[in-house]
C-alpha cells in the first residue's frame, strides 16, 4: 500500500474509533447509569454529566481537528 494511502486509512480509523469509544462511553454513563435523564429535578450528577459530555466532545473535536490539519502529501510517494 502507498504510504500517503496508508497514512489516510490510518487517520479514517483513530478518528472512528476514538469517536465510537468518546459515544459508547457517554451513552453508556448516560442511558444506562440514568445520568442523562432528569426526572423530577436537576441533581448534581446530571450536572457532572453535561459538564463532562461538553468538555469530552470539546477534547474529541480538538483531537479530530488537530490530527486533520497536517495534510497528507499524495504526490512525493
Amino acid at each position: 500500500m502507498e504510504p500517503g494511502v496508508k497514512e489516510y486509512m490510518i487517520r479514517i480509523l483513530n478518528t472512528l474509533s476514538v469517536g465510537l469509544l468518546w459515544m459508547a462511553i457517554n451513552s453508556t454513563a448516560g442511558i444506562m447509569y440514568d445520568l442523562a435523564f432528569i426526572h423530577d429535578h436537576v441533581r448534581t450528577v446530571n450536572i457532572l454529566f453535561y459538564i463532562w459530555f461538553v468538555i469530552s466532545l470539546a477534547a474529541y473535536l480538538w483531537y479530530v481537528f488537530r490530527l486533520w490539519r497536517k495534510p497528507i502529501k499524495f504526490d512525493e510517494y
